[in-house]
């Protein structure tokens, strides 16, 4: 297999694990606030990533890394997490997804911009393309937006993308879940005094649901789906893996329907295959 073809599958793993972070959540937030929430998934996975660096004994990052992994860090452990979870309060999951369309083509330029990739014009033109359908697709079942919540996710694509471009140029040089590893560390500090101001009132009530969500978007949405995510950008290229975003709110929305029983249009199953043929054109041209 090569390098290309073992990163595409890498970053579809990613992909797939980050799409049930929607229905874990959604369990989660029923026993936890969405600040506590934000917070402790990243202290557990600081710990689970502190535990995996001293088992195997890494250096610690070199002087030049530390700017890339507080990015890092900014973008995917605290950014996204803190700006998703504020816009939510203005504006529905549904609408949300209008703006998670746009993340491959936010990882795109960043790539660009910091990766030193150049993208085919054919690449651009089917990425442009995947975002307007998934776009669309959310636009057509979400309620009128919000200012205040709309400008909250676009603040939040543009770090993460950010955070995705400049891990996975890292990850090149120290690997993939060595970055993410050292970029919870240098977040724990912040993040461990809020959810210590955060804790729940009340522990009793909290149901096993609630418990078992939070597991999954400690160990696997905020670990686990990062080792494969970034091992995939390292490999096949930061701006053509990037497009495999593009399929996360069907996944997401599949998983919902299977775990949670909510219902699947027809409409999801024909949008999600004229997407596929989105990320097919832009692994071809990219």
């Amino acid at each position: 297999m090569d390098r290309g073809t073992e990163g595409w599958g890498s970053g579809l793993i990613g992909v797939i694990i980050f799409s049930g972070s929607l229905p874990a959540t959604r369990v989660a937030v029923e026993g936890f606030s969405p600040l506590f929430l934000t917070c402790a998934r990243a202290v557990i996975a600081a710990g689970l990533g502190a535990l995996l660096l001293m088992a195997f004994r890494q250096k610690r990052p070199a002087a030049a890394d530390l700017g890339p992994l507080v990015l890092v860090a900014l973008g995917v452990v605290v950014g996204f997490p803190l700006l998703t979870a504020l816009a939510l309060q203005h504006i529905t999951s549904a609408r949300s997804i209008v703006f998670i369309g746009l993340l491959p083509l936010a990882t795109a330029l960043f790539a660009v911009l910091r990766g030193g990739e150049r993208p085919k014009p054919a690449f651009w033109l089917f990425s442009l393309l995947g975002a307007a359908l998934v776009a669309g697709f959310a636009l057509a079942g979400s309620q009128a937006g919000d200012a205040t919540g709309d400008l909250f996710m676009v603040a939040a694509i543009i770090v993460c993308g950010l955070g995705y471009a400049e891990g996975a140029r890292l990850s090149r040089r120290i690997g993939g879940w060595q970055v993410i590893s050292w970029a919870l560390v240098c977040a724990l500090p912040v993040m461990a005094v809020i959810a210590l101001a955060t804790l729940p009132v009340h522990w009793t009530g909290i149901g096993v649901s609630a418990w078992a969500g939070l597991a999954y978007v400690s160990v696997f949405s905020m670990m686990v789906g990062f080792i494969f995510w970034y091992r995939g950008l390292a490999l096949g290229g930061i701006a053509r893996v990037g497009q495999l975003q593009l399929l996360q709110p069907f996944f997401g929305l599949a998983l919902a329907g299977l775990l949670l029983g909510e219902p699947v249009a027809w409409t999801m199953v024909a949008v999600t295959g004229l997407v596929v043929l989105c990320v097919a054109g832009a692994k071809r041209y990219g």
